[in-house]
């Protein structure tokens, strides 16, 4: 490990130091990708086991070229809450798989004519800042788990949140050898230690938990009224998807919209969150919190995510397990998250420093700065059930603002060409 600064995405890892790499990032999505089943009122073990099925599949359909770990996706949350009150969570399911087919009829689509149309609708000046919103607009959700925008602030909850930031953030600057690649994990395990001392941890339902348990399958119902609902949302995950792969591509050094290829990656998230709703789990995406994890530790082996992977799918078959995993409180979280999007954003920030982008030039300035506002400003624009904001909605202004300037171009009517 000590002749490794960056162990890239190909690269295998001995076994006994891929358990304790695999474990890091299946704690680093574990708190947002489970929230989503506790909010749908489900089981969060199905959610375990397709999370783990589908960054498997995602990693096969990749050829093994695109470390991404899939976790559950906050994009449906509005338009599938409206489907289970009216009808039922199993017609939400329905509404999953029909987003997951016309996700795949995309990336065939993408497949045909190419991805260089991103060059054009999101050029360096707006795929930076957009890039960057996908941490920054994550921030209050890293405080708001760590309490710290409670009204009154509880001191127990203060002490777990820096307990887990300081070791994450001075243990990646500190560590050496091996225990600098794991700085999340050691993160991790310190603020659950201070959970404990503090008392902030309930060790009831894992008493009451069975050892084993098989997670609850449940069939998907389609009613074309609750397809329509949450189809928009394809939107949203595309614009998510492709900003993910940007990001990705910057810190692990390579093109993944050229190699795997976007169609591919498309092709993997898609179909994971089709087949997740056919067996009652909920849509899947890649990860923020992952990709956080690799720009911290330089780890981007692929055989790692997998690991983390099949832990997960054991997770969700050891009742006692998966409870225990379920009571890391929220500091630790926040304190976690407080670090990995923050990471995120600066990598926003890389892609104009490598780009070179230049700021003497009126549109790269215009669209940065439309970008960053729209954000970050709390704008909210609805397409029937579907809320457009932050992120998604700052990359649909850029893409339009974007292709406005390509066809002023072509028709000379810039001038700073």
């Amino acid at each position: 490990m000590e002749s490794h600064k960056i162990i890239q995405v190909d690269e295998k890892v001995p076994f006994n130091l891929l358990i304790p790499l695999s474990i890091q990032h299946m704690f680093a999505m574990f708190g947002a990708s489970v929230l989503v089943p506790f909010l749908f009122g489900i089981n969060p073990a199905i959610v375990l086991f397709m999370n783990g099925v589908g960054t498997l599949m995602f990693i096969f359909i990749t050829k093994g070229k695109a470390p991404a770990y899939l976790g559950s996706s906050f994009a449906f949350l509005a338009p599938a809450g409206i489907v289970i009150a009216k009808f039922g969570y199993e017609y939400a399911l329905g509404g999953f798989v029909a987003v997951g087919f016309v996700g795949c009829i995309l990336a065939f689509i993408i497949y045909k004519i190419g991805y260089k149309w991103i060059d054009v609708v999101l050029p360096p000046a707006a795929m930076g800042p957009v890039v960057a919103l996908i941490g920054l607009e994550l921030s209050s959700s890293a405080a708001s788990n760590a309490g710290l925008l409670d009204e009154t602030i509880d001191p127990k909850n203060l002490i777990v949140f820096l307990v887990t930031l300081g070791f994450a953030v001075f243990g990646s600057v500190l560590f050496r050898g091996f225990l600098s690649v794991i700085p999340i994990l050691i993160a991790v395990i310190a603020g659950y230690v201070a959970a404990v001392a503090c008392g902030s941890v309930d060790f009831s339902a894992v008493a009451a938990a069975p050892i084993f348990a098989i997670p609850n399958f449940t069939a998907p119902k389609f009613n074309m009224e609750a397809i329509m609902i949450i189809m928009p949302v394809i939107l949203v995950i595309t614009s998510e998807h492709i900003g993910h792969q940007v990001v990705t591509s910057k810190i692990v050094g390579r093109d993944l919209l050229k190699d795997p290829g976007l169609h591919r990656s498309i092709f993997g998230d898609n179909f994971s969150t089709m087949v997740s709703g056919l067996i009652g789990s909920v849509p899947t995406t890649t990860y923020g919190e992952n990709i956080g994890v690799m720009a911290v530790t330089k780890v981007y082996s692929v055989q790692v995510i997998a690991g983390a992977a099949v832990i997960s799918i054991i997770c969700s078959f050891i009742g006692k397990l998966s409870t225990l995993i379920q009571t890391i409180p929220g500091p630790v979280i926040g304190g976690i998250s407080f670090l990995l999007y923050g990471m995120i954003g600066t990598s926003g920030l890389r892609i104009l420093v490598d780009s070179k982008v230049d700021y003497g030039k009126n549109r790269n300035q215009a669209l940065t700065a439309v970008i960053f506002v729209t954000g970050l400003s709390g704008i909210k624009v609805n397409f029937g059930n579907v809320q457009l904001t932050g992120m998604v909605l700052a990359c649909v202004v850029g893409m339009i603002l974007s292709l406005i300037f390509y066809i002023f171009d072509k028709m000379k009517f810039t001038n700073d060409q």
